[in-house]
């Protein structure tokens, strides 16, 4: 699987002991929300009511490869490998199918909040796609909980704690919400770029470095 994926960013990569501290733009990570402990999924099923688009759940399964997201900068062009900054406005495109993480004023299936889709071709959507990283310090840190907030809407990313039935048994119901209520993510296992050009780093090389952590 790990061959597979690197394979899918078509790029000459290594893997690096140093274990990155900051999420950086271009990297595939899961997103694991702290209240439920399940990871950001998604699959090509989609949506029975609501807008009919491609579903997002929380998965309880470590290995799944429809767990993970690319971290994309929305308008500005951001070099691979650069540290998201808290306050930045991102787009978090699922490896598997390129959709983007999408939220709309429809009603979510199970609890009635706000519907998160996957939406877009191949990473390009519109602005129902942007997502603002709200945490503490200057930048994005892994394994620090973060909060996601909708530009459009101006709701956080959740989970609602129902369950879904068939043909997705246990994966849990992802919403937008206006409540403070299991709103806080934080990274689990990912590829992450290095860049050594970032000012925050304390490395002597001058190349991108892939590294994995699984």
């Amino acid at each position: 699987m790990l061959y597979f994926i690197i394979a899918l960013y078509s790029i000459l990569a290594f893997a690096d002991g140093t274990r990155e501290k900051f999420v950086t733009f271009g990297s595939a990570i899961k997103l694991i929300n702290t209240d439920h402990n399940v990871r950001l999924h998604s699959h090509d099923i989609n949506y029975g009511s609501g807008s009919g688009q491609q579903s997002v759940t929380g998965s309880h399964q470590h290995e799944d490869a429809n767990s993970y997201w690319i971290v994309n900068p929305t308008f500005k062009m951001e070099s691979r490998g650069t540290y998201v900054k808290c306050g930045d406005m991102i787009r978090l495109q699922h490896m598997n199918t390129k959709k983007n993480l999408h939220s709309h004023l429809f009603p979510s299936p199970l609890s009635g909040s706000q519907e998160v889709s996957a939406f877009g071709t191949d990473g390009e959507g519109d602005s129902g796609d942007h997502w603002v990283v709200i945490c503490s310090d200057d930048y994005w840190k892994r394994d620090e909980p973060v909060m996601l907030k909708h530009v459009d809407t101006n709701v956080y990313l959740s989970v609602s704690g129902r369950q879904y039935g068939s043909p997705i048994s246990g994966q849990m119901e992802v919403v937008g919400t206006s409540r403070m209520s299991s709103v806080h993510w934080k990274t689990g296992e990912g590829f992450y770029f290095h860049n050594s050009d970032n000012i925050i780093k304390d490395e002597s090389s001058h190349s991108d470095h892939w590294h994995t952590e699984l």
